[in-house]
């Protein structure tokens, strides 16, 4: 797999909320505080997307996508001088076919979902984006459409199967809105994903991911990226913030974390796998990192939370 296939697959994102709204008139809805990340795509009509400690509101016009990955409290609206509803009070009394309605509906429609991150990289990924992350470009928008016209038309509907269908295309929604923003070139910013918008950089990443327990060295990964080792470790830190071999540490103590939670493999089997010939040497590193034991973290995973589709 690709880099950020491999860190999304760990991350497990659970969309345990999904669903939308139709919104007609005058209206305004203040969303809480949340865990995770929210995608929505605006399915019809324009709206004003304002987000607690960002300036500017944004415009949303028909097939804009955005996730919100901080967790702050947001509001959508017709009008940002318009009385908020809370969302709490809203969605769980008015819904009708998996769509909640409100003034009756008309001119305005989004749908979306709401993810848990189970995974332990969620605070590195969610860190590194900014509090929304807006599509917009017409081009983009056409590589979402699909998505979301199943997504919308499988809530309406309700068919057999609708719940798994559903939950897959709004997966499907996050990563190609991740995609998209690392298209648009992510400037400025320092860590892994911004990385993997620069083509040497991904390389590298690549190369460690697809092969973790091989004996990496500073000039093996600058060859990989074809760079001279001295001008690839200088930007391999710039760029991700780290060291490579700090980052392989890490990459292999995040694989070997998910193991840990999600199988019943023995600490000699998993650090044998990513390149550790001592298991006291592997639990040392994984305790480094992790901030617990090898056996500890295993004993310590809670399951992730129960869906719902009840309400965005």
């Amino acid at each position: 797999m690709d880099p950020l296939s491999d860190v999304l697959s760990l991350l497990k994102p659970k969309s345990y909320l999904f669903g939308g709204f139709d919104a007609g008139g005058d209206w305004s809805i203040r969303f809480g505080q949340h865990e995770g990340v929210k995608c929505y795509a605006v399915a019809a009509g324009e709206c004003w997307l304002s987000v607690d400690g960002v300036e500017d509101a944004v415009r949303l016009k028909t097939g804009d996508c955005f996730l919100l990955p901080r967790g702050r409290p947001f509001s959508l609206a017709s009008d940002l001088a318009s009385a908020p509803i809370d969302a709490h009070a809203l969605f769980p009394v008015r819904r009708s076919g998996g769509i909640a309605l409100i003034n009756g509906g008309g001119d305005f429609s989004i749908v979306g979902g709401f993810f848990a991150l189970t995974g332990d990289q969620g605070g590195s990924l969610l860190g590194m984006l900014p509090p929304i992350v807006h599509i917009r470009k017409e081009t983009d928008k056409a590589t979402l459409r699909w998505s979301l016209e199943r997504l919308r038309q499988e809530l309406t509907e309700q068919q057999p199967g609708g719940f798994l269908v559903a939950e897959h295309l709004v997966h499907l929604m996050l990563v190609q809105a991740l995609r998209l923003h690392l298209a648009e070139g992510m400037r400025g910013g320092v860590g892994w994903l911004f990385a993997l918008a620069d083509k040497q950089m991904s390389a590298a990443i690549a190369a460690m991911h697809d092969d973790p327990a091989r004996r990496w060295t500073l000039a093996a990964l600058a060859e990989s990226a074809g760079m001279s080792r001295s001008t690839f470790a200088l930007k391999f830190k710039q760029t991700v913030g780290t060291s490579p071999l700090d980052y392989l540490t890490r990459w292999r103590m995040l694989r070997a974390g998910d193991r840990l939670a999600n199988s019943s493999e023995p600490v000699s089997l998993i650090a044998l796998s990513l390149g550790y010939e001592s298991e006291s040497a592997f639990s040392t590193a994984f305790k480094r990192v992790m901030g617990s034991s090898p056996r500890r973290y295993a004993r310590g995973r809670t399951p992730p939370p129960r869906r719902s589709r009840r309400r965005l």
